[in-house]
Formats: structure tokens, C-alpha cells, sequence
């Protein structure tokens, strides 16, 4: 097994479970029970899990009007891209 197989199966893990943990707030949220902070909700996304997150307001309906989400995880999936693609083109020329 080598890095980049290891690094995706990492990444997908991530993604699903922030997809996951969006959802069980979600629920959260229409039972009225306690609530998983916004903040962690937010750094599951910034911690690799952003596209899930983002399938996750999506799927859900959840977090849709929030600025801070609206914006913030689509801001976070472009930031991450661009890192990748810098990171992919800097190990590919050396």
C-alpha cells in the first residue's frame, strides 16, 4: 500500500464521517435534542472532510441558510483543492 492509497482511504473515512455526523445533527436539531457545536461541525470539514460536509447540507437540508456554511464550506473544498494541486505539482518536479 502506498501514500496516496493511504491518504485517500484516510480522506474518504473523514468525508463520511462528517457526512454522517451532519445528518445525526440534523436530527438532532428536528428532535430538539442537544446539538453538536458549529464549531465542529466546521473543523470536520477543514480536517479533510469538506466535500462531505457540504453532501451533508446538501442531502440533509442542513445548514443551508448559515453564512458561515454556505460560504465557508465551499471557500474550504476550493482551499483544499488548491493545496492538493500545490502539493501534487511541487512532489511531481522535484
Amino acid at each position: 500500500m502506498n501514500y496516496s492509497q493511504i491518504i485517500t482511504g484516510c480522506l474518504l473515512l473523514v468525508n463520511v464521517v462528517t457526512f454522517m455526523i451532519y445528518g445525526i445533527d440534523k436530527y438532532k436539531a428536528i428532535k430538539v435534542k442537544w446539538r453538536i457545536p458549529e464549531a465542529t461541525l466546521l473543523l470536520m470539514a477543514v480536517f479533510g472532510g469538506s466535500i462531505g460536509a457540504w453532501l451533508g447540507m446538501r442531502v440533509f437540508h442542513h445548514k443551508t441558510m448559515h453564512k458561515k456554511f454556505y460560504i465557508g464550506v465551499p471557500t474550504i473544498i476550493i482551499l483544499q483543492i488548491a493545496l492538493a494541486v500545490w502539493l501534487a505539482y511541487n512532489c511531481l518536479m522535484k
